[in-house]
């Protein structure tokens, strides 16, 4: 049986990170692939797009537009090794070719770290571990008289978003009992029953959020959502978690309240500053938590990734039907 070819756009370090020696043997089975370095469309990537009949995508790829049907006039399928398609492919692009994604993997690791922040910030260990390195027990004098950190249990917390990641977070804090304040336009009122969950339009839910965790898409509907305007209607001492898009917040509004020591923040994201620059204030600021875009980037998790986008491949070619195609429907709800 004749293999299809295969491009993999991918530098050989990224590609190691997905595709463990295992997964490489299955492409090799299963299709006749060649690997491109580049992240631009070079000469040679041009070249060889002219031969493929799918093409495999990572985060370091190229975006493509309409032009991609002349240059690989073959092609039928695109798997992209993550999440995040809308913006590497014009949409017409989804029309005519089969484009799928692998957001799944990601998901349940990017609730992992909201859990891991929203826990951390709750019983405000960056403080007390502020306190221990100034050379004084102090605190152990106030916590003695005064009491720590309060318990997060049975408490109620507020997310701004409730897809996949929001529901997988729900799912893995069960054990807290907490009660969740949920604003998701989108998501269908019966997950109530199935998630201790409470939907709320925005207004009525920032007042409430002493710690908000955000988990939206990036849409032009969601763009600067926590706008100054709305940071101000969060409670004194309230933590904003961000484990989806910076775009999502007023960046610098959020540091001047973050300066004040009105609100605290733990973020994960600050896209469109990202890498967040060297000098950077929130690098150092106190009350505020930044990670370097973690969430979803483990080693397992893009092994699972790349497994998830063989399979696509392997069922499209065999003629099944694929499981993670992304149509033109879905793309107004993605970032």
């Amino acid at each position: 049986m004749r293999r299809p070819t295969l491009l993999i756009s991918a530098r050989k370090e990224l590609f190691g990170s997905f595709f463990s020696p295992h997964e490489q043997r299955r492409l090799s089975a299963r299709f006749e692939w060649t690997r491109v370095e580049s992240g631009k469309l070079t000469p040679d990537f041009r070249q060889r797009l002219r031969a493929a009949e799918a093409l495999i995508t990572t985060w370091d790829s190229p975006s493509f537009d309409d032009d991609l049907g002349r240059l690989a006039p073959k092609l039928r399928v695109i798997a992209h090794c993550g999440g995040e398609v809308k913006s590497r492919f014009s949409r017409s692009l989804f029309r005519r070719l089969t484009i799928t994604n692998a957001p799944a993997p990601m998901a349940r690791a990017t609730a992992e770290l909201g859990a891991a922040l929203l826990m951390y910030c709750a019983r405000n260990v960056d403080f007390y571990r502020a306190q221990l390195r100034q050379g004084s027990n102090r605190i152990y004098e106030q916590v003695h008289l005064q009491g720590g950190s309060e318990s997060m249990v049975g408490r109620e917390v507020a997310m701004i978003g409730f897809g996949r990641i929001g529901r997988a977070l729900v799912d893995l804090m069960r054990g807290f009992d907490l009660k969740w304040l949920v604003h998701d336009p989108y998501a269908p009122r019966a997950l109530s029953k199935q998630y201790p969950v409470r939907f709320v339009g925005l207004q009525a839910l920032l007042p409430k959020a002493h710690w908000l965790v955000l988990t939206a898409a990036l849409t032009d509907e969601t763009e600067g959502l926590l706008s100054r305007q709305n940071l101000a209607l969060l409670p004194d001492g309230a933590t904003v978690i961000n484990i989806a898009r910076g775009g999502l917040i007023d960046l610098e509004a959020l540091r001047r309240e973050v300066t004040r020591g009105r609100l605290r923040c733990a973020l994960d994201v600050t896209d469109p500053r990202e890498p967040l620059p060297v000098g950077d204030s929130f690098r150092k600021l106190p009350g505020a938590i930044v990670t370097p875009h973690i969430a979803g980037s483990g080693r397992q998790v893009r092994e699972e990734i790349a497994r998830v986008v063989i399979d696509d491949l392997q069922s499209f070619f065999s003629g099944k039907s694929v499981r993670n195609r992304v149509s033109t429907s879905m793309l107004h709800r993605m970032t």
